[in-house]
């Protein structure tokens, strides 16, 4: 009997090419309906004769199909996008050959790989851009269409000469020309960095260009591009461009092997090279300039720096429609337009993505470009140290424990928070067993799971330890492709540890560790013991990972901590000569991706919540208490709230200290908890969140209101980078108070709500008004929507805010509110923007979205509609499916069927990726199925298990 395949692809359809890819000589035709593909690729043979080679070619209309002074002939197989080239003679060991093409492909309007179009500028031509992650290359050209075919590119592109820009990856070689009366061409060269094929960009488009120079401290230089929409503003994209200055030089000077030594001299480095711009910005004597750059070069020759970008041009590119926020291109970057720059109707949240993606795609250069994975079962390892790097920076101006606090409400979050998407029936490993598309590597395990045991290993081996395995790997594989053991061997050698066993049991399996932990005191020993229990789990690999602890004394003292690797199921540390613990701090820093059982009772974690050192270890004491709370309200929905957290809240929004570093996000309080029983309840949990924040506002309103009138002036913040991030901070406390207001639906706060939605200085300010009066019984609650509308339905950023807000509805009454503006003429179904932020934010609203009828009626809907146009968004909506055997019984088989009409409704061949992780989830729900199979009286086919 033939076993139905779970993915289409397996690591066994990864091998060793045949051939070395030297070089592409590219010429795109463009014009509005079709592209004119010639190419010649120059190729080596390896070690064994070739008589026919296979190149990658889908979608395509071949034109021709040749190789010089050698007899072929070719087949196509477009079921396969195969295009095999078949040689009379054998090509021989070694020998170098060319295979010359030419085709035709067409730019499409709803899938976003190859070349698509994008949004085009009113009287523009059509806007061009393409996607080549990971296999859009071969929708634009036969290639061989993997991550180790690297090579050079020499590119022209011809194109109408009302473009503004006509972009591609290098330098150019031949500048813009005429050919034609109405068309033009260029020619870049890219020779420095060989790129894999998934890294090329071509873009033809009409933007707004604003350049910027950039120098090193050792005086080399390049320009900065940015490319924004017709009529953006020349301010905005200025101090766009001067953030990513920031982020480069950050690089430079704080990452590289020795990039946490003389930490003086780089501080220093970062202020004179910060004045110098300063300067020339404002026309210094060139005296000063030169005396700076000077100081400059000597003190640059004492540190060994980290990456320096070797083109003449680095160019971000804003990208209306895209399947991702950003997406690294060697020598360019296209970044989603509504987080290119920091718009005026762009939330917080926005802002700091900007800061996140520019960092994040510049350092791809070095990690992804110059060293690359060797197969898409290596992404995760191109992103895991680049969103390493990425917090790192964010960190150096946000502050070490605001960075790590924001990461660890990304993995507890319960709207696609890291810990629920990883425990549930869709979740793939970081390396998984299969795949069906690429793209499904693009999720939280790649982008915050991955990260998470890339910092698990830093937290063993040190920082400094770290950072010279990580240069180590880098300079070793330049220019080439990487393993997962390349990079684990690098760590090992300058450590001097083991991590190989470590990896296989992190990277190859779902889920996460559970850790008991609990602690012990001897008075007559004076002794404290603290346990550590790992939980079994049957026929699976046990996890390693570090464990951070330290113990705080009655007088707010640390007398003891320490780091260890806990690699058995049993590990006890035992502390002599100690007092009695006031608290015991443990998984400090988050240190180990999981979650931590831990309960030393509610006196010991209220004092943590107030006085650990950790940030990150007073929240998660503040977290067990309120996941305490919560569950007990769910089991007795009569009891009244803890006087006790109420009161322990209050002490937090007094707390100056913590809120100016942490600003708003100390004070999240979920409406989830880790606790499995109760975890997957999600009206619940929502209705029992909902009132703990409101006992609290009740108690203590006057007490709120303050701090919410305390912070809504920044007038006193500084200006810059600096000033941005604490002007932040205090709108997150600010807007932090707001909601807690907000729970008491009082008349006088929905007037503070009408008056910050109206009169709000930034669109943080009105969107979270806006957000709060939509689920409120304020009068005036559907005037301000359609004027929210009216507002928005023309403004792409805001737009965006406008549908996230409606997605997030409280009642199931209100979904004809989403209904609505998906029936609008200002939604675009083919939009990504639009898909995420009104379908995706309302299907991780899982009270409403799975747990009433209306809301899987509408998630139905969705689905159907949405699967033929992006499957990449459906599929990243499936993983609300993840955990039907948890939930409650009546919503289980309920839930089967959208599944089951989701099967039905998709075929295989033409979206696999929503079509087999729908029926993994079938597969993998037997509860659900059971249920399903009760209700209805019919089996599951048996070719969707």
């Amino acid at each position: 009997m033939t076993v139905q395949r779970q993915f289409t692809y397996y690591p066994s359809d990864f091998g060793i090419i045949p051939v070395d890819v030297c070089h592409m000589d590219l010429r795109f035709d463009i014009y509005d309906t079709q592209t004119v593909v010639h190419s010649q690729m120059k190729l080596r043979a390896h070690d064994i004769p070739i008589e026919t080679l296979s190149l990658n070619a889908k979608n395509l209309e071949l034109i021709s199909v040749s190789s010089p002074g050698k007899e072929t002939h070719h087949t196509y197989d477009t079921e396969k996008s195969l295009l095999f080239i078949h040689f009379t003679e054998p090509i021989q060991p070694d020998e170098v050959f060319v295979v010359q093409t030419e085709n035709v492909c067409h730019p499409t309007s709803n899938v976003l790989e190859g070349l698509y179009y994008d949004v085009t500028p009113d009287g523009a031509p059509p806007q061009q851009i393409t996607q080549c992650q990971q296999w859009g290359f071969q929708r634009l050209v036969p290639c061989i269409d993997d991550m180790t075919a690297k090579c050079t590119y020499t590119t022209t592109i011809i194109a109408d000469k009302r473009y503004t820009n006509l972009i591609t990856n290098g330098d150019i070689t031949i500048p813009r020309h005429p050919v034609t009366d109405d068309r033009d061409s260029i020619t870049y060269d890219n020779s420095v960095t060989p790129m894999a094929p998934y890294l090329f960009f071509l873009g033809v488009g009409t933007y707004e260009t604003f350049a910027h120079p950039f120098e090193y401290p050792d005086g080399t230089s390049f320009t900065l591009e940015l490319l924004g929409p017709p009529g953006t503003d020349a301010a905005l994209a200025e101090n766009a461009l001067e953030i990513l200055a920031d982020s480069i030089l950050w690089i430079y000077l704080f990452t590289g092997p020795e990039g946490y030594a003389a930490p003086e001299t780089r501080q220093e480095m970062y202020r004179l090279s910060v004045e110098r711009d300063r300067l020339i910005q404002s026309g210094a004597p060139d005296d000063e300039i030169r005396a700076i750059r000077s100081r400059l070069l000597e003190m640059d020759a004492t540190i060994t720096p980290g990456y320096q970008y070797t083109g003449t041009v680095y160019r971000e590119i804003g990208m209306q429609n895209s399947d991702f926020g950003g997406m690294e291109n060697v020598g360019n970057t296209t970044i989603t337009t509504n987080r290119l720059l920091a718009f005026p109707d762009a939330t917080d949240g926005a802002f700091e993505y900007l800061m996140r993606v520019k960092v994040h795609e510049f350092y791809h250069n070095l990690n992804g470009s110059e060293v690359t994975g060797i197969s898409p079962f290596e992404i995760w390892l191109n992103e895991a140290v680049t969103v390493y790097i990425e917090n790192a920076y964010h960190a150096f101006h946000f502050g070490e424990d605001y960075n790590r606090l924001e990461t660890v409400l990304t993995l507890l979050s319960p709207a696609g928070g890291t810990l629920f998407f990883d425990g549930g029936a869709g979740a793939l490993p970081i390396e998984p067993e299969g795949f069906n598309d690429p793209n499904e590597l693009i999720t939280g395990v790649t982008y915050v799971k991955a990260p998470e045991f890339a910092r698990m290993i830093e937290s063993l081996t040190g920082k400094e330890t770290f950072a010279k395995g990580l240069a180590r790997y880098h300079a070793r594989y330049q220019h080439k492709n990487a393993s997962r053991n390349d990079w684990i061997h690098a760590i090992e050698e300058v450590s001097n540890q083991n991590f190989t066993d470590f990896a296989d049991k992190w990277l190859t399996q779902t889920g996460y560790p559970v850790i008991t932990a609990a602690h012990r005191y001897d008075a007559a020993k004076r002794e404290l013991t603290l346990s550590f229990h790992r939980k079994e789990r049957p026929d699976k690999k046990e996890w390693e990972m570090p464990i951070t602890y330290a113990v705080f004394s009655h007088s707010g003292e640390k007398t003891d901590s320490g780091c260890f690797r806990m690699n058995t199921p049993d590990q006890t540390i035992v502390i002599a000569e100690t007092d009695a613990p006031a608290f015991v701090s443990l998984n400090r820093g988050a240190a180990f991706y999981g979650r931590l059982a831990y309960m030393p009772g509610t006196e010991a974690l209220s004092l943590q919540a107030r006085q650990d050192d950790d940030i990150t270890s007073r929240f998660l004491a503040f977290t067990q208490l309120c996941e305490t709370e919560i569950i007990r309200l769910m089991e007795d929905p009569e009891a009244p709230v803890s006087a006790a957290l109420t009161d322990l809240i209050a002490d937090l929004f007094s707390d100056d200290a913590l809120l100016s570093e942490a600003g708003g996000l100390f004070l999240t309080i979920f409406d989830a908890v880790g606790d499995e029983r109760y975890a997957h309840r999600y009206a619940d949990l929502y209705q029992a969140r909902r009132r703990l924040i409101k006992a609290t506002a009740d108690a203590h309103f006057g007490l709120i209101s303050d701090v919410y009138s305390e912070y809504v002036s920044d007038s006193s913040v500084p200006a810059g980078i600096a000033g941005d991030v604490a002007r932040l901070k205090r709108r997150q406390v600010k807007n932090t108070a707001l909601s807690f207001l907000a729970a008491t639906d009082r008349p006088d706060v929905h007037d503070t709500l009408i008056h910050q939605y109206q009169e709000g200085t930034t669109a943080t300010d009105r969107v979270t008004a806006f957000a709060h009066i939509i689920n409120s019984s304020c009068a005036e609650r559907a005037a301000i929507i359609r004027d929210c509308y009216e507002k928005s339905h023309n403004n792409p950023v805001a737009w965006e805010t406008y549908l996230s807000s409606l997605a997030g509805i409280a009642s199931a009454k209100d979904i004809g509110f989403i209904r609505d503006a998906a029936a609008s003429g200002s939604f675009n179904l083919e939009m990504a923007n639009d898909q995420r932020a009104l379908f995706g934010r309302f299907a991780q609203n899982k009270k409403i979205s799975l747990e009433t009828p209306e809301g899987r009626a509408l998630l139905e809907e969705i689905l159907l509609t949405l699967a033929p146009v992006n499957e990449y968004s459906t599929g990243n909506m499936l993983a609300v499916f993840g955990n039907l055997d948890r939930m409650k019984k009546e919503h289980r088989a309920p839930l089967i069927e959208i599944l089951l009409h989701l099967l039905d409704a998709t075929d295989p061949q033409q979206t696999p990726s929503v079509y087999n992780t729908a029926r993994r989830i079938v597969a993998a729900s037997p509860a659900a199925t059971v249920a399903w199979e009760r209700e209805t009286g019919k089996q599951i086919p048996k070719k969707y298990t």
